[in-house]
């Protein structure tokens, strides 16, 4: 699919850390602000307990997970979008990412001074905010002196144009997220090509101390009430616990640590699957006695496109699709039983995939 999560925060908020947790790329971690010179890529395995439930029933040979790839961004501060830190190159990364999550810190360490000079993560998420509309302020500034020439000559649609962008510019100046502009959706066309970072989708990820990785703490209260009226998903996730769980072995050492610690699977996790959620997709699989694998789809997709991000040559020559629901052959144990009970379904070019779906394609090239 090509879509990229990017990990954004303050300095030394444990994004990094954290992203080791999700990551065999292994990149380096430091108590030194501003002392990565680079964002971070990895491309990570989504974690889908289905898979395994469909070869309880289908053995097979190999079992492939479906992939999100998600960036590192080094930490922003105060003025990052004059080029502060290093912030100028990582604004820029930003605006290559699909979604966000923004890693707040949520613990107390005398030993790693927050770069504010305390800990406060309601603040954090108003200094990268601010950050972000900053830059956005500036490209729709750039494009209006663009499209305003064009509206004194007559262009009706840079006219509209016109109007549109001083909304978002009116907004922005206001302190608020270019998200939550209140334009039209046909008119958003007219910022479509600025990528503008404020109006991507985030998700925020409280990294605390070991004791608060199940109910939380005073800070994760603070995020919860800042964000009660926006439409977002908080997390929690203990960053340094996580990193010792990632670092166990064996399977059985690993779950071993979660039971003592009383969570039911790494915190990193949900985040993962948050992320993919967070950029629009989801999920269907191909089952046989050679690979059980879970493909990547955009929510929406119609079987022919679906049939597409297995292969080209599927896409042309779509004929149809057989489809069993994942419930449905797991509780009936079988292709030939989901046969019998009416249970696999013919589908046309019009069928919408749906998240789980079994997938058989039929085509001819």
């Amino acid at each position: 699919m090509g879509l990229q999560c990017g990990i954004i925060g303050i300095t030394n908020v444990g994004k990094t850390t954290i992203f080791n947790c999700m990551s065999n790329t292994k990149a380096q971690a430091s108590s030194f602000a501003f002392s990565a010179n680079k964002s971070n890529i990895s491309i990570i395995n989504v974690p889908d307990s289905r898979l395994y439930e469909l070869e309880k029933f289908q053995p097979t040979e190999k079992i492939v997970h479906t992939t999100v790839e998600i960036v590192d961004i080094p930490g922003l501060a105060k003025g990052s979008n004059k080029g502060e830190g290093v912030g100028n190159k990582f604004l820029a990364d930003i605006r290559n990412c699909d979604a966000l999550i923004h890693v707040l810190r949520c613990f107390d360490d005398p030993n790693l001074p927050h770069v504010d000079g305390s800990v406060d993560p309601v603040r954090d998420i108003e200094t990268v905010n601010f950050e972000l509309q900053v830059r956005d302020l500036e490209s729709i500034d750039r494009k209006l002196q663009r499209v305003e020439k064009a509206a004194k000559v007559g262009d009706k649609d840079a006219k509209q144009a016109v109007e549109v962008l001083k909304v978002y510019k009116d907004h922005l100046e206001s302190f608020q997220n270019a998200a939550t502009a209140p334009v039209d959706e046909k008119d958003k066309k007219y910022v479509e090509d600025l990528f503008l970072l404020s109006t991507k989708p985030v998700i925020y990820v409280c990294n605390v101390d070991d004791e608060s990785a199940i109910t939380g703490n005073k800070y994760v209260e603070k995020v919860k009430e800042s964000l009660k009226d926006q439409n977002t998903e908080v997390l929690i996730i203990a960053g340094k616990l996580e990193a010792e769980i990632a670092e166990l072995e064996s399977e059985s050492d690993r779950m071993d640590f979660l039971n003592d610690v009383g969570l039911k699977e790494p915190g990193v996790n949900k985040l993962i699957r948050a992320a993919f959620s967070l950029l629009n997709l989801e999920t269907f699989f191909t089952v046989g006695p050679k690979e059980i694998r879970a493909w990547t789809m955009k929510k929406g997709m119609l079987a022919p496109q679906v049939a597409g991000v297995i292969h080209s040559d599927l896409e042309r020559g779509f004929i149809r699709a057989e489809v069993m629901k994942y419930n449905d052959f797991i509780t009936l144990g079988s292709e030939q039983a989901c046969k019998e009970k009416g249970k696999l379904f013919i589908e046309g070019k019009t069928y919408m995939v749906e998240d789980g779906d079994i997938l058989h394609i039929r085509f001819n090239v």
